[in-house]
Order: structure tokens, then sequence, then C-alpha cells
């Protein structure tokens, strides 16, 4: 988690951006929480959120959503497996192009991937394929957790039901069949060097399979009552209250 946290405060420091970095400690029982306290003395813009329970990937990522403070939040993972290059890349991109997400996958022909495993690497093909073919999408990757959102964007993706790595499923879906704009940049991925994902795949399947076809009954049975509201409709909506 150091070295993670201390990469990605040199290349925000570098790009000159302002940010915070939030990380969210999922009631971890080694060093974790003694290393972040040790960091925040030197990276004044690191803040620690604690998540007692219930713990899991898609529970810490909404206990960082209830708390963030920017007009954008990106979800990094503390392995070191995103690159805080490709992180930069995301928030110029969102800005340059007016974006409310910007999506990354890691198989372009632009993107490193560096010792994905074999079986893993099968499956997540597979399934991004399912969801290609289902929801007619060109984007290739939406199991890719290295996401950019809009704050905006975040509120009008609510309620979430994901409480773990499905949430990864259902956050691009949710967005892309709302109606908001994305955009699509290769990123480069490499496998964690220490410890032990906690992403089980067979206990995964049936939880992602659910939000898959939660979101495929939402665009075609919601009849639009979950659409964005255009940046026209809010315009003109202001400017009738003013008067």
């Amino acid at each position: 988690i150091s070295e993670t946290v201390r990469q990605l405060y040199r290349a925000l420091l570098f790009a000159k951006i302002r940010h915070e970095i939030l990380v969210v400690n999922d009631n971890s029982s080694d060093l974790t929480e003694e290393k972040l306290n040790e960091l925040t003395k030197e990276i004044k813009t690191l803040k620690i959120i604690f998540n007692p329970s219930p713990n899991g990937f898609g529970s810490a990522v909404r206990k960082g959503f209830e708390y963030f403070c920017g007009d954008m939040v990106v979800v990094y993972m503390a392995d070191a497996s995103d690159s805080p290059t490709d992180l930069v890349r995301y928030y110029r991109a969102m800005v340059e192009n007016n974006a409310d997400c910007v999506f990354g996958t890691r198989f372009a022909k632009e993107s490193k991937v560096v010792d994905y495993p074999f079986w893993k690497f099968i499956i997540n093909r597979l399934a991004n394929l399912f969801i290609q073919i289902l929801f007619r999408l060109k984007y290739n990757d939406t199991t890719n957790a290295f996401k950019m959102y809009r704050r905006h964007t975040i509120e009008g993706l609510k309620p979430f039901l994901s409480r773990h790595f499905n949430l990864t499923v259902e956050l691009p879906l949710k967005a892309i069949i709302r109606g908001y704009h994305y955009i699509v940049l290769p990123n480069d991925w490499a496998n964690r060097k220490t410890g032990i994902s906690k992403l089980q795949i067979k206990e995964m399947g049936s939880r992602c399979l659910f939000i898959v076809l939660y979101c495929f009954l939402e665009k075609w049975l919601s009849k639009g009552d979950y659409k964005k509201i255009s940046d026209k409709a809010i315009q003109a909506s202001t400017k009738s209250n003013v008067a």
C-alpha cells in the first residue's frame, strides 16, 4: 500500500492536479492501518476511511463514494495493478472532452498487460464478450475496475446494489444505459507482486450475472425513467427558476 500511494501522489503532484487520495481500509487484519497512518505524515493529500462491515470490494468502493470531496472520482486498485500515468491521462481526457465517465480497456493494441493469469484471461474475455453481445457494445472491458466518473454521474447511478467485485460491472453498465457520455482509453495493467487477490471467480459468477441481467431489464423495461437529464434541460430549468 505504501508504494502504491507514493507512486500515485508523485504522478498527481508532477501533473499539477489538485487531488485527494482516499484510501478505504476494508477492515484489514494486517499492517495496512499502521502503514497508512505513517503515510499521512508525509502525504498531506492522503485521507483514510475505515469500512468496518459489511466488507467486500464493492462495499469499500461505495464507502469511498460517500466521502470523496472532488468533482471527479476514480476507482484505483491498491495492489499497484493500475498505472498512475494512466490516471493522469484519464483526468485530462475527461476535462478536454467534457465527459461524464472515462473507461479504460486493457485489451487494446496500445495497452500493456503484464502477467495476466491464463484462465482468468479466458474467463474475462468470455464474460466481456457476453456483455458486449447482450448490450450491443463496442467497449470490450466492462469488468475493468479502473474507471473515472464525475460526481453527478455517481449520483445518477444510485442506488447501488453490488457489495462485491460485481460493482465493477454495475457502474459502467448503468452509466451506458442511462445515457451518460463516456470515452474509452487504453490502459496498462500489471499483476500484483505480493499478496493474494480476494476475487473468487466461482463465487462472483452468479453475482455478476445478476447485475448484468438487472441492468439488461432496466434498459428494456424502465421506459427511460433513469435516463440522464440533458444539459439543455438543466439549463432551461435553471433559467425558468431564475425568471
